[in-house]
């Protein structure tokens, strides 16, 4: 499959993972804190944040719908007074993108339809994100397939062939560059619905690059995507969840997404290959392996026991796998405690 660039990164599979710090409503409508969200994230190093492009006008119409889902976080909450809560004005993208690259990180954006693509593009972002409640616009993925830009797609509340289609219909536009995240499209998810198992699956299926659009509490999914081959991992991002936000109770906090950003790191250079054998680092250390050792002054002669040999460290003897051979032998010159056995020290006995 394909490696290709976004800006001066790296998407492949011998390149460390991308780590996405998604700002959504987080700046509760606070462009200061929009600002400090892309500090802490860049401060933590994140390669990259990503809002979410749209006005409330664009994604519903007023008295359309009341959460009344008992387990959403957002129960009773009208839609559009949602919409207006979370998002991003789009007079503060510039600004926003302004410091991203000031603190050399990627900034860009999930247009939520093809105005919000439009406008985008005025500000020459380097990548698109389709939300996976978006992966079904194929107006949308058109129209954002036909930018040339690269292109992050979210899979959840989607079948396969929901997703089948709408990785034809980007291609078929003009989209040579794409990574699907798994996705579980709850807030929060848990370990148990998130499946990371399918990313190996997703990559071999559609050919291409797989991520991890994580929902869930912490980091342990996030680093177990990684070593299951996502090289993109997209996290919820907040200075502190205490302050509350839309999606706060399942963001990471500026640690947690520093932890993310070591941890990924490690996790990945830890893959290595499939290799067996003593690698050339661990040669030193085979003096800490057992082996057999004369433990008590012997004579020639003398036949060894359990009393006068034992297996020790160092490893400067004869293997422990040879100790039952040796019992059956005698000692051919005298032999002194502390010496590690050798094949000419001993002989088989002809009282045996």
């Amino acid at each position: 499959m394909k490696d290709f660039n976004i800006s001066d990164k790296v998407i492949g599979s011998k390149y460390l993972p991308f780590i996405i710090a998604e700002m959504s409503g987080n700046h509760n409508q606070s462009l200061q804190r929009a600002l400090e969200i892309v500090d802490a994230a860049a401060d933590a190093g994140a390669h990259a944040i990503k809002l979410q492009t749209y006005t409330a006008d664009t994604m519903t119409i007023k008295g359309a719908y009341t959460i009344t889902d008992e387990n959403s976080l957002w129960k009773g909450r009208e839609l559009y007074e949602l919409y207006e809560e979370a998002y991003t004005p789009w007079e503060w993208h510039q600004p926003i993108f302004e410091r991203a690259k000031e603190r050399g990180i990627i900034a860009f954006s999930s247009p939520f339809d093809e105005t919000a693509v439009d406008f985008l593009e005025t500000l020459d972002v380097p990548v698109y994100k389709i939300a996976s409640f978006e992966n079904t616009d194929w107006p949308l993925l058109k129209r954002v397939a036909q930018t040339g830009k690269p292109v992050i797609m979210s899979t959840g509340v989607s079948t396969l062939g929901d997703i089948s289609d709408a990785v034809r219909i980007l291609r078929e536009n003009g989209c040579e560059d794409l990574v699907l995240l798994k996705c579980t499209s709850t807030y929060p998810s848990t370990p148990e619905n998130t499946n990371i198992l399918t990313i190996p699956h997703m990559a071999e299926l559609f050919n291409c690059h797989i991520g991890l659009s994580d929902h869930t509490m912490g980091i342990g999914v996030a680093i177990g995507a990684i070593a299951l081959g996502a090289r993109i991992i997209e996290k919820h991002f907040t200075l502190s969840r205490d302050e509350g936000g839309v999606d706060s109770a399942f963001s990471l906090e500026p640690k947690e997404l520093k932890a993310l950003v070591t941890e990924a790191q490690r996790t990945f250079l830890s893959l290595g290959k499939v290799t067996y054998g003593i690698l050339q680092v661990e040669d030193k250390s085979k003096l800490f392996k057992r082996s057999i050792y004369v433990v008590k002054d012997i004579k020639a002669g003398e036949r060894f026991s359990s009393e006068n040999v034992r297996v020790i460290r160092p490893g400067l003897g004869l293997p422990s796998k040879f100790l039952e051979k040796i019992l059956n032998s005698c000692a051919s010159r005298d032999i002194i405690s502390g010496t590690p056995l050798r094949w000419e020290l001993s002989s088989t006995s002809n009282d045996i």
